[in-house]
């Protein structure tokens, strides 16, 4: 009974619901798009873009207009910057990403450091605030999620030839430009439908972290990604449900337990877990 109203007091709180609605569809979402960075190796390019989109947010705030918007312009623009930069016959994307990394992340602390009274909504950006989330913030997240996995759906085998062999996709005549682009807009996309709640400081954790673990114990890219979005969502609720009740940031407390997870899964998952391997009689 006890548990029970453990569980239930919190969702009368409309803040609550929509942030438990929210953590679920971002965690879900970040876990999926991440599956693609696990396999690529390329969890500094879901880092960079993360802290790309602070100019956006600076210059959003100076014209008075909707923070998200500035920040998925950033986000789009550097997403497009780095496949731009690192076409076949120039940089390696690795290059590029650190290029563009370094001058977005330091004309947004420019910015922001001329923006006297901002300082304090600052913590929010970086950290997130999963229970300031309103109804319009909830639907524009339903929304653009909805659009970012409905694209996944279509181009999965595309996606799939691309991650695992670029080559082969080229041989098979894909417009494989054209979808790295994609790929790099999808991922700008959920960025910044993550600021809410984890911030930009933690997003990649959450991109990388669910499909770590989920990579650990499977071996199909279907699998990987639906236990990665379980993941993802678990992660996002219980996270939401310790922050409520120990009043700690709500975007460390999910990536905490998404970290956890991860722990557990690697010393336990069988045939590729460190405690399992141990216990396999040797040869």
């Amino acid at each position: 009974m006890m548990t029970f109203d453990w569980l239930v007091t919190p969702l009368a709180y409309g803040f609550m619901q929509r942030g438990l609605i929210a953590s679920v569809l971002v965690g879900a979402l970040c876990a999926v798009v991440g599956c693609y960075i696990v396999l690529r190796s390329m969890a500094f390019l879901g880092d960079a873009l993360a802290h790309s989109i602070l100019p956006g947010v600076a210059v959003a705030y100076l014209l008075q207009i909707n923070l998200t918007i500035g920040a998925l312009a950033a986000g789009i623009a550097v997403a497009l910057g780095i496949a731009f930069l690192s076409r076949p016959g120039t940089l390696k994307e690795d290059t590029a990403i650190g290029i563009l990394f370094a001058a977005s992340l330091s004309l947004g602390v420019l910015l922001i450091s001329t923006i006297r009274t901002y300082a304090v909504d600052l913590t929010h950006i970086l950290f997130g605030n999963v229970l300031g989330v309103s109804p319009g913030d909830l639907w524009l997240i339903g929304g653009l999620a909805c659009v970012v996995l409905i694209t996944i759906v279509l181009l999965y085998k595309e996606f799939l030839v691309l991650s695992f062999d670029p080559v082969h996709a080229a041989a098979l005549r894909l417009p494989v430009n054209l979808l790295r682009h994609l790929m790099l807009i999808l991922l700008a996309l959920t960025i910044v439908l993550s600021l809410q709640i984890v911030g930009v400081g933690l997003v990649a954790a959450m991109l990388v972290t669910p499909g770590a673990t989920a990579y650990l114990v499977t071996r199909r890219l279907s699998h990987m990604m639906m236990l990665a979005a379980g993941l993802g969502a678990f992660s996002g609720v219980v996270g939401l449900y310790l922050s409520f009740y120990f009043n700690v940031a709500s975007g460390a407390a999910v990536v905490l337990t998404a970290t956890g997870v991860f722990v557990l899964v690697f010393l336990l998952a069988p045939h590729k877990g460190v405690l399992w391997s141990r216990r396999r009689p040797r040869m």
